[in-house]
This record gives C-alpha cells, structure tokens and sequence, in this order.
C-alpha cells in the first residue's frame, strides 16, 4: 500500500472525525415552558390570581427549591413560566411538581408533570379557602 492510497482513505476518516462533533452541535434545544391556567368553579379564568409552581421530592437528591417560580396571571387567567435553563439535553425527564393558586378567599392545587423541550399547560380550579 502506497502512502498516496493510505492519504486517500484516513482524509475521508480524520475530516468526518473533526466534522461529527461539530454537526451534532448544531441540534437547537427548544424551550421548556409551563403554562397554568387559573378558573374559578364557574369556569371563567382568573386575572391576577397568585401562581407557584415548586418541588416536593419524596427524597430529596438536590435543592428541590431551584425550581420555585412564582407568578400571577394575566388578564387571560395565564401564568407563564421558563424552565429552559433548567433543562441539559441528553437528560432523562424533567420535573413533577406542584401547583398552588390562590386569590382573596379562594385556593386551589394541582400537580404538572414537565415535559422537556415542551410547552406544558394544566388548569387550576380555585376553591373557597
């Protein structure tokens, strides 16, 4: 085998080589998003009621606090919440946490199960206190 040959087959292999890790960087990471929407027992939204979303782990492995967000909804009864920088590709699952709604008198809880590299939504009823 001549040196020219053996030039002919390792350039393809070193270019793909250098190149692979490079390509699988361009794989853009979507937001992880949470959206809750609050309704009173008649069904209509609730504007400016108070949202937390927060982590009650069994067993606790880290600070499950990291996670705590807080918001009050719009006038569409929405509370947004961005966990984007909370999620590392590759990992397995996100989160399940709780929710607690309240306004003047009334308040309500749920549980939402996140979704990586998704928008999650999920209704909360409130409830006289």
């Amino acid at each position: 085998m001549s040196i020219r040959s053996i030039r002919r087959i390792l350039l393809p292999v070193l270019a793909f080589a250098l190149l692979a890790p490079i390509m699988s960087g361009c794989n853009k990471e979507k937001p992880t998003t949470v959206v809750i929407i609050v309704k009173d027992a008649n069904g209509n939204t609730v504007p400016g009621a108070y949202v937390k979303l927060y982590a009650n782990p069994a067993f606790p492995l880290a600070d499950p606090t990291r996670l705590d967000k807080e918001a009050t909804t719009n006038s569409s009864g929405r509370a947004e919440f961005d966990y984007s920088d909370f999620y590392k590709q590759g990992q397995s699952g996100f989160a399940v946490l709780d929710i607690l709604s309240t306004t003047t008198g009334f308040i309500g809880q749920g549980i939402i199960k996140v979704l990586e590299e998704e928008t999650n939504e999920e209704t909360v009823f409130l409830e006289p206190a």
